[in-house]
């Protein structure tokens, strides 16, 4: 199917270029992540654990406690999923909480609450229920509050701020129906007129927008004079002239979330509702995800910790062949698998967070690792724990209460958990983000030598650059104190994780420094390659930060024997999974998978197809999304509540 004639025509090398131009350029602070995959395991930047503060403590526990008395006693989660709806009154509840402005600063009427306390309340409020988790996230992560926190003016945290915190519920728009993780083809457009901006087009997947009183619109403004152009981010009144909620979307998972289709339609926005200069929009949207990823894996966990407490109970009262299913080895391995996952999930995540609250590192892509690693290890997991429950696990909690079991929602929790994989870059689009800055230190000093437009002039200096890097960084990948017996030896029993971790860093350098020799410029397409190497680095990630959550709760005697075990349980599994990336950097199927791909679009396989029905019907593929006036009935729903202090 052809797209659309208004999404803007691009090539390859044009959308790469919008890509590149988005992302920050810059290392001014320290990342243990990005010293990983150079080869360098910076324990020094993670260990000692990092605290936060302890007015930040006494404030996040608080919280949490109203928090968890609120979801308690106001919650009921099996109605939200039966009626593909929060309640109302849960919304204007959660209003007077303060819910909405957990990340808002005080001054501002907001909770101030840190990165990790806010996680906390996440993975809180997303275990009563993940449509209220994706509900606060969306409006908080990704919504109007955090881009006006980092890039908006003092007069746009005046107006708007306040509101986020207590009364107005605000969405993210990005995506459109046919644009997705390429936003060089954005065709929602703004164009200047006096001292507005005149928005036309369409976004789809608005997390919040049917309920949303604000919005962050990314639009395209047309280069004029006067007017810098490129894609940039405004503040929108839901409510204004123009605005359609033509759909709510309804999904497999999340069934309360409040999901549509938006249309603008000669939508004026004032100038002043811009964030940022024209052309910023999405360096805005990549930094704003920078922490705001970190909520995630904060709900990945707390499926994590759920499907753990299920998995112990019912594994030890369900008995078959004279024992409990749990004492079976192949049931046990699965339950050693969920307790030692999600403690080295909360220790990427915690760590991630309070690195963030200190704002010493720079933490792009260890939010990221943890936002990859979180949603594929939390849907193993719950898969794991459907299994565990084996035929109830695919029964529908309402249907075991029914017939007078425990409604125990382990299939609702495996669909809940699905999108997490797509959520917010799927986990392909994170395999090349992480790539490309994984690789950024090499492209730094040779990136020239492979870049076709540049001048023998430039590559000539280029290769004087790299052969200076490459002639300090290649004999420090060769030995380290991963080779020396008692290094780390602080960690006690886990210093040997901590050394093979050392040295598996240095072997991923030496990998991807020999990737880029052979491939040079080819090495953007071999995607499985990269989604390897970054796989490598998570894994490396998630045990560096299981050892030292481990040594600080045994230093400070909290759980610290058992913190120890699940630490060195964790890291045992994960070095299998990392000796098979390894062999499976260059032992593989990826030239064959191409070829079978040819084919397939070729249709030499149609063959292959025959015998079955399709139920899908004949509509497109890609709906229509050409500018113009709405043409279906309104269904925004913005949520009222009575007046409170």
């Amino acid at each position: 199917m052809t797209a659309p004639q208004h999404t803007p025509k691009v090539s390859e090398r044009e959308a790469r270029q919008v890509a590149e131009a988005a992302r920050e350029q810059d290392w001014r602070k320290p990342s243990f992540a990005k010293e990983l995959f150079l080869g360098r395991l910076r324990l020094d930047l993670i260990h000692p654990h990092p605290l936060p503060a302890p007015d930040d403590v006494e404030r996040g526990e608080a919280f949490l406690a109203k928090m968890r008395d609120f979801c308690e006693t106001r919650v009921d989660g099996r109605l939200i999923e039966r009626e593909s709806q929060i309640p109302d009154e849960v919304v204007n509840g959660l209003k007077e909480l303060g819910a909405f402005g957990m990340k808002i600063d005080t001054k501002y009427g907001g909770q101030g609450l840190t990165q990790v306390y806010y996680n906390k309340a996440l993975t809180l409020a997303g275990s009563a229920s993940p449509a209220i988790g994706a509900l606060l996230s969306a409006h908080q992560s990704i919504g109007v509050p955090q881009p006006l926190k980092l890039f908006g003016t003092q007069e746009q945290k005046d107006t708007f701020l306040p509101r986020c915190a207590r009364t107005d519920i605000s969405a993210f728009l990005l995506t459109e129906p046919d644009v997705g993780s390429d936003p060089a083809r954005l065709a929602t457009s703004a164009v200047p007129d006096g001292d507005d901006y005149v928005l036309d087009g369409v976004k789809l997947w608005t997390t919040n927008g049917v309920v949303a009183d604000l919005l962050v619109v990314m639009a395209r403004v047309p280069k004029s004079e006067g007017h810098k152009g490129g894609i940039t981010a405004f503040v929108v009144e839901a409510d204004s002239p123009g605005v359609t909620v033509e759909n709510r979307n309804a999904f497999m998972g999340l069934r309360g979330i409040e999901n549509g289709v938006t249309r603008f339609h000669q939508v004026r926005v004032p100038a002043a509702n811009r964030i940022g200069p024209e052309g910023s929009g999405l360096k805005i949207a990549l930094t704003t995800l920078n922490t705001g990823r970190l909520s995630l894996p904060a709900m990945c966990v707390g499926g994590g910790k759920w499907c753990l407490k299920i998995a112990r109970e019912w594994a030890g009262v369900r008995e078959q062949w004279g024992r409990s299913v749990a004492r079976h080895e192949a049931v046990g391995a699965k339950i050693s698998f969920i307790a030692a996952t999600t403690f080295a999930l909360e220790a990427m995540t915690d760590l991630s967070s309070q690195m963030a609250d200190e704002d010493r590192n720079d933490i792009r892509i260890e939010a990221a690792l943890a936002k990859l690693y979180g949603s594929e290890m939390g849907w193993l997991m719950t898969d794991e724990l459907v299994q565990i429950r084996g035929g109830r696990g695919f029964e529908t909690a309402d249907s075991l209460a029914a017939r007078g079991e425990r409604a125990v929602p382990a299939e609702q929790m495996l669909r809940d958990m699905r999108i997490n994989r797509i959520f917010e870059g799927s986990t392909e689009i994170m395999h090349l983000l992480i790539a490309r800055e994984a690789v950024d230190a090499h492209l730094s000093v040779a990136g020239d030598l492979i870049d076709p437009d540049k001048s023998l002039q430039d590559k000539a200096k280029a290769g004087a650059n790299a052969a200076g890097f490459y002639a300090k960084w290649l004999p420090k990948l060769v030995a380290g104190p991963g080779q020396l017996p008692r290094s780390y030896g602080e960690f006690g029993p886990l210093a040997q994780h901590l050394r093979y971790a050392e040295r598996s860093a240095r072997k991923l350098a030496r990998s991807t420094f020999y990737a880029m020799s052979r491939w040079q410029g080819r090495m953007e397409t071999k995607q499985g390659f990269l989604g390897r190497i970054v796989d490598i680095g998570a894994e490396l990630f998630a045990m560096s930060a299981a050892c030292v959550r481990a040594e600080h709760l045994r230093a400070t005697g909290e759980n610290g024997r058992e913190a120890v075990q699940l630490a060195d349980t964790f890291c045992r599994q994960s070095r299998i999974r990392v000796e098979e990336l390894f062999t499976r950097l260059w032992s593989n199927t990826d030239d064959l998978d191409r070829k079978i791909v040819d084919e397939v679009l070729a249709g030499s396989y149609t063959w292959l197809e025959e015998g079955v029905l399709d139920p899908s019907d004949d509509g497109p593929w890609i709906a229509d999304a050409t500018p113009g006036p709405a043409k279906r009935d309104n269904v925004h729903r913005p949520i009222r509540r009575s007046q409170f202090p």
